[in-house]
């Protein structure tokens, strides 16, 4: 018997191109994972095989580093004195802005630090939705969103009075185009759509959605959590009006992210949140606001954190996207292969135009025991509904295990995984 195909297509296309066929040796392997000390470790006595960079990648030593040094040489609140510790410190908080910001295409002034993915999104829907989405106006997302880009849109709805239109997903893990093209026609004021999906790896064809939304008049919210780590985005190109993504998908620290938005749109937001340094003057007769992007930063931000983001950015900028495309197109077609083998086995999602995360069933085995099993061999997994239960209701499913792999991961580890599903059908019979 042979695993359950039905659900994709033919062979993998990481990143939507065909680079060269990549080796662990092109794209050596080791040197990259002496980087990353975590990976050195062992848990329940087996060594790590870390399998879940989808919700959280690892970072580097040099990012650690910076962030120590931080602490230990330069820790002081920005933009707010005139010694020497608050000038150095502010100059790292922004020189982390520029480089994220030409990470992305952008002006640097255009790029807003917020708490990551899930805050820049709830930013737009509270300031730019609260201030021009209204009664029965219409927010197209799709049934293939994170959380974080589906209960924001929820709660300006509720607030406003404003009606949601969800876009179809294909049986085969691909947006519904015919469908998001049907959506267009309600003349929506907001289209929200994820770059690629965190449970599927389906790569969205970004450009070609942002131009047919504004054709439409609506401005377009992209979700780029799980693009940002995987490939270089230029938002000029792409096309959307925001872009957000977050730091610890990218071997950065958990805490920060960013959120890129049009000048013209940003300017004409009202705060987010009130407090200091997002204010120009505040008397008691009102207050007027800081130019953007400091009117959106109230308060003292994650200094430490958008100084490691910046590092974790230069770090995969130095390491060449190109090479990683190649060493994640190298693992996904065999991990593909691999898990092809394995009998009563369900993937999710395209093998074309898609990231080397994978999402299946395993037999009658429950995700959370599958992983559990895993665990107990080190194999550390993702396992539940992955904050896409929409998703997985248009499926039928309560939930997936997901392994997602990333620029330290292995064909060993592969292998591994692959040893794991064997003895987790061994342990719960019927299965091979």
């Amino acid at each position: 018997m042979e695993a359950d195909r039905s659900h994709l297509a033919p062979p993998p296309s990481v990143g939507g191109s065909d680079p060269a066929v990549a080796t662990e040796a092109d794209w050596d392997i080791e040197a990259v994972r002496a980087q990353f000390p975590i990976l050195s470790r062992e848990v329940h006595g087996h060594p790590l095989v870390y399998l879940d960079s989808a919700a959280s990648a690892q970072p580097p030593l040099r990012v650690l580093d910076r962030i120590d040094r931080y602490y230990r040489e330069q820790h002081a609140n920005v933009h707010r004195g005139a010694h020497q510790l608050s000038a150095e410190a502010t100059e790292a908080y922004e020189n982390a802005r520029a480089t994220i910001a030409d990470h992305i295409g952008a002006d640097s002034d255009e790029v807003v630090f917020t708490r990551g993915t899930t805050e820049s999104i709830n930013l737009v829907a509270a300031s730019w939705g609260s201030r021009f989405v209204g009664a029965d106006d219409i927010v197209a997302l799709t049934k293939m969103e994170h959380h974080s880009n589906f209960v924001p849109w929820q709660l300006l709805a509720e607030r406003t009075g404003a009606r949601l239109r969800f876009v179809d997903v294909t049986p085969e893990g691909t947006l519904d185009l015919e469908d998001f093209d049907r959506a267009l026609e309600d003349r929506p004021k907001i289209v929200a759509f994820m770059h690629v999906s965190n449970s599927l790896g389906t790569i969205n064809p970004v450009s070609d959605l942002t131009e047919r939304a504004r054709a439409a008049g609506a401005i377009t919210v992209v979700d780029g959590a799980q693009a940002a780590p995987h490939m270089p985005i230029d938002v000029q190109g792409l096309g959307p009006d925001f872009y957000a993504f977050s730091a610890h998908k990218m071997c950065g620290p958990t805490g920060i992210g960013a959120l890129w938005g049009r000048r013209e749109l940003l300017d004409d937001m009202p705060p987010y949140q009130g407090g200091g340094e997002m204010i120009s003057e505040v008397t008691t007769a009102g207050s007027s606001w800081a130019a953007v992007p400091h009117k959106f930063e109230a308060g003292t931000p994650n200094i430490a954190g958008a100084i490691g983001f910046g590092e974790a950015v230069r770090f995969l900028s130095e390491l060449g996207f190109d090479g990683l495309a190649a060493h994640e197109h190298d693992l996904a077609a065999y991990a593909l292969a691999r898990l092809d083998e394995v009998d009563g086995l369900t993937l999710y999602g395209p093998r074309e135009d898609r990231t080397s995360v994978f999402s299946f069933t395993y037999g009658d085995i429950h995700p959370h025991d599958l992983s559990t099993i895993l665990d107990q061999n080190g194999i550390a997994i993702r396992a539940g509904h992955h904050c896409n239960q929409p998703l997985m209701d248009r499926f039928g499913l309560s939930g997936t295990a997901r392994a997602s792999f990333y620029l330290y991961s292995t064909r060993a580890e592969v292998d591994a995984l692959i040893e794991g599903l064997r003895m987790a059908a061994r342990v719960f019979g019927g299965l091979s």
